[in-house]
């Protein structure tokens, strides 16, 4: 069973970093062999929604934002790993490796 990731990113325009993000998290994410599914909220609204199952089947979820995203409260009850959408745009796969270590950390 693959790794899965789940992302949501959101910026203030919800134009281009949003997607930039989003794109650059996916394909870190799969190049490391997850199953990703990415939430963005942007000027076209919410898409590809995370659900309730996504979340609580996830073994990463990060969310790349700039805003408080809508329905964020869905998130109440889990390990949530904040970052800047700067980061998910230049250094996706940096991230997510820092997560890994973090994880395993403090499974130890």
């Amino acid at each position: 069973m693959a790794k899965k990731l789940v992302a949501l990113c959101a910026c203030t325009m919800g134009l281009a970093h949003t997607f930039m993000a989003a794109q650059s998290l996916e394909e870190a994410a799969k190049e490391l062999g997850y199953e990703v599914k990415i939430e963005t909220q942007g000027a076209d609204g919410i898409q590809n929604a995370l659900t309730p199952k996504d979340l609580a089947e996830a073994d990463i979820i990060i969310q790349a934002v700039a805003i408080t995203p809508e329905n964020n409260d869905r998130f109440d009850n889990y390990d949530v790993y904040e970052i800047s959408l700067q980061d998910a745009i230049k250094n996706a796969k940096g991230t997510i490796r820092e997560i890994e270590e973090m994880i395993s950390a403090e499974a130890q």
